[in-house]
């Protein structure tokens, strides 16, 4: 063995993370807390000890024989086989002109590790491992030695990987300069044997003594005690552990209810189910990450990427889980929520799955899905846990002193009132009025009523500017500006597009259809219909393998028109996902939703997995895009595979899961009369006959009114309600006979007028 010596090239080219297009992802349902990742036919990421945190790059092969060298992954001829569609237990092989590997991977449900069995055949063939540690989520400032094993450090990270037949030559050193890839590039052959790379972006490579055998990767706080497990994982063998593994995924899949489905949509189901499963954390049960994948991440070294919890996703999973039989996993799901609710009732854009914030932003319906699933367990007889009252009243209360806006739709990008936002809103009040002491339902509901009355007012687009083109009266746009930013007149900056506004009446987008699928509007809704021919119109794309859909016309999250990756501007894509949504309209409207299934099963990658996007556009082979096959961005995307599963239960079951009995009830029985809510953010100048008036505000004021051009003028001090906030009520029968109301505010903790004059307008 060569003597530990220092590799040049200190520290190596910018780290990137691998291509997010993975074949399979899978962990083992035992005390491990590893969770791996296989794309392009090798190991690409492997998180550990949660789903937030990923270790490598990637763990490849070259092989080399008479004709040359290949680095498998970039050949790119395999295969991919699992023993069943839930049991992510691959075996890939890969074939070359003159060679064939067969690797096997399964994770230790005992330890941190996963073994790898591979079998080379090919005359003169020999296999070399490449090794691509990221320790701590960076590909920076890792260190790495080469020795009778390959171990990787970095802080509390450490790495190591062995072979059971062990290595004839191993070699460290820094990417693009010195690693074994490199050698081989230079010299055709592995000449290169360096001992030790340091601070850098680092690589390992070892020459494997036989073609046959069985490699282990473990994870662990120092190399000692990463080598001890990788060791061990080796002693117990791999026929054990793939048996132990495989045996732990069957028992889980015996609770699963899917419904009886043509032979191919039945595989894609059950392997989203199993898909699910493998996102949730360990460390911490019941975090459900996104993806375990970083988006366009060969191209980029984020520390974010997707493997971190968005609480929208994690209920989608939750509910798609439970339609399934799985209410156990919904349960961990829903105690997680509770523990990571911030004290105002929300919870962060998006988070690690110990609960760290990534990014702060507020999506309003992320603070609304966790009622929607804690009113589905109830619904289901299931018992809630202790603190989940508690959850739901800080929930609604978040929601009736911040909405109807959000600071950023379900795309993270927009301020303004969307109609999949608000619905959901509107829907979350409701299923949590049950919780609520009786002042607090009778608000809740009051404001749920008041903001569906005002669903078109904020986001219906009557004689827009697309009304015209397409032939209809109107339609619901993507999202509307906040009032205060001219309502439906405002203007819209479409983001990923270096800063380009638009009107709002200009973008259209597929949130409209949870008006449908949630029980506030019925599918035969006029205005459902009239945006459903503007939105086909504008965002459905016709692929090879089917129906997908734009988020919103003039997206530009997505790759460039030449296929280069997405980085900060692009072209948005078709996505898969939106196909689904579509299906459950066409449920709910009669139609046939299964066209919609089996696009979605067909625009899979070599493994089954869903992706975010599809390519849209001609074929640009030397990227590896083709038409209505996964692009790009996260694969798998964890909302995908549940919105198919809860379109083919849905299908079962002819409603959508997320249709609460509670929502249909109330909705059937809704006063015809209300209560308008004067806020700042969402002001009106007119009240429709019959209806109170209520002036509101998050601070002491007193409101100074008259009536017809100030006439009998009073002053009124807020008091306030139940959510704490300051309020003043005008009962319609104090308002007939007038035309208007006047008004002004007078804030006493600030001691000044509000400076601005008023006015609502009475209908007879």
């Amino acid at each position: 063995m060569a003597p530990l010596n220092y590799a040049p090239g200190w520290p190596g080219i910018d780290p990137t993370w691998t291509s997010s297009a993975k074949d399979v992802a899978t962990r083992a349902l035992g005390t491990s807390r590893l969770w791996v990742t296989i794309g392009h036919g090798i190991l690409n990421e492997v998180y550990w000890p949660s789903t937030g945190m990923p270790q490598i790059r990637d763990l490849g092969f070259i092989v080399a024989t008479r004709s040359g060298w290949y680095e498998v992954k970039r050949v790119c001829r395999y295969t991919v086989a699992l023993p069943e569609p839930f049991i992510p237990c691959p075996t890939i092989t890969h074939e070359g002109d003159d060679y064939k590997l067969i690797l096997d991977f399964v994770p230790d449900p005992s330890r941190d590790a996963v073994l790898i069995s591979f079998r080379l055949t090919g005359e003169a063939a020999r296999l070399y491992a490449l090794l691509a540690p990221h320790l701590g989520n960076s590909g920076r400032e890792n260190n790495a030695a080469a020795g009778v094993d390959l171990t990787a450090w970095r802080g509390a990270h450490a790495l190591c990987l062995c072979a059971d037949s062990g290595f004839a030559r191993t070699g460290a050193g820094f990417v693009g300069g010195s690693d074994g890839w490199q050698d081989f590039a230079h010299n055709g052959e592995m000449k290169w044997t360096y001992g030790r790379a340091e601070n850098g972006n680092v690589a390992l490579m070892g020459e494997l003594n036989r073609n046959e055998g069985v490699l282990a990767l473990g994870f662990a706080h120092t190399v000692e005690g990463a080598r001890t497990l990788a060791q061990s994982s080796l002693n117990e063998g791999f026929a054990r552990i793939h048996n132990a593994f495989t045996s732990g995924w069957s028992a889980w899949a015996r609770g699963l209810k899917v419904p009886d489905a043509p032979p191919e949509l039945r595989r894609e189901a059950l392997l989203s189910a199993a898909v699910l499963r493998t996102h949730e954390d360990a460390t911490f049960p019941g975090a459900m990450v996104a993806s375990l994948s970083i988006p366009w991440g060969n191209a980029s070294d984020s520390s974010g990427g997707y493997h971190l919890v968005w609480t929208r996703d994690a209920v989608e999973s939750g509910l798609a889980l439970m339609a399934i039989g799985q209410t156990a996993d919904a349960h961990r799901l829903l105690s997680y929520l509770v523990a990571t609710q911030r004290e105002d009732g929300s919870w962060y854009q998006n988070y690690f799955p110990d609960g760290r914030p990534y990014w702060f932003g507020h999506q309003i319906d992320e603070v609304s899905f966790p009622v929607l699933l804690a009113a589905k367990l109830a619904e289901e007889g299931l018992p809630l846990g202790a603190g989940v009252t508690h959850m739901i009243r800080r929930a609604a209360a978040f929601l009736v002193r911040n909405g109807p806006g959000s600071q950023q739709d379900r795309w993270e990008e927009n301020a303004g009132i969307s109609p999949f936002s608000l619905g959901v809103q509107i829907v979350a009040l409701i299923a949590a009025a049950p919780f609520l002491a009786d002042a607090e339902r009778a608000y809740a509901l009051e404001i749920a009523d008041y903001w569906n009355e005002r669903i078109e007012d904020w986001t219906y687009a009557t004689g827009g500017a697309l009304a015209q083109r397409f032939g209809v009266d109107g339609y619901y746009v993507r999202i509307g500006p906040s009032l205060e930013h001219g309502g439906l007149k405002g203007r819209i900056e479409v983001k990923n597009r270096n800063g380009e506004t638009l009107p709002a009446v200009n973008l259209v987008g597929m949130e409209f259809l949870w008006l449908v699928r949630l029980g506030l509007r019925e599918a035969s809704d006029p205005r459902i219909r009239n945006t459903l021919v503007v939105t086909d119109a504008l965002l459905k794309v016709e692929t090879p393998s089917g129906v997908a859909f734009h988020r919103y016309n003039q997206d530009g999250y997505g790759e460039h028109a030449d296929g280069s990756p997405f980085d900060g501007s692009g072209v948005g894509r078709a996505w898969p996902l939106l196909a689904g949504e579509r299906g459950h309209y066409a449920l709910q409207s009669g139609a046939d939703p299964l066209p919609y299934l089996q696009a979605m099963a067909h625009m899979t990658g070599p493994g089954g997995l869903i992706p975010e996007q599809v390519w849209d556009s001609d074929p640009i082979p030397a990227r590896g895009l083709y038409p209505g096959k996964p692009s790009g961005s996260a694969m798998p995307l964890v909302w995908a595979h549940s919105e198919f599963l809860k379109l083919l239960v849905a299908c079962e079951h002819k409603r959508p899961v997320e249709l609460l009995a509670s929502t249909e009830r109330y909705l059937k029985c809704r006063p015809a009369s209300g209560t308008w809510h004067w806020r700042f953010d969402t002001p009106f100048d007119a009240l429709p006959k019959e209806r109170d008036l209520a002036f509101e505000g998050d601070a002491p004021f007193m409101l100074h009114l008259g009536f017809d051009g100030w006439h009998d003028a009073i002053d009124r001090t807020a008091t306030i309600n139940a959510f704490g906030l300051y309020e003043v009520r005008l009962p319609w029968a104090a308002l007939k006979g007038r035309e208007a109301v006047d008004f002004t505010f007078y804030f006493p903790q600030r001691a000044a007028w509000e400076g601005s004059d008023h006015r609502v307008v009475l209908s007879r």
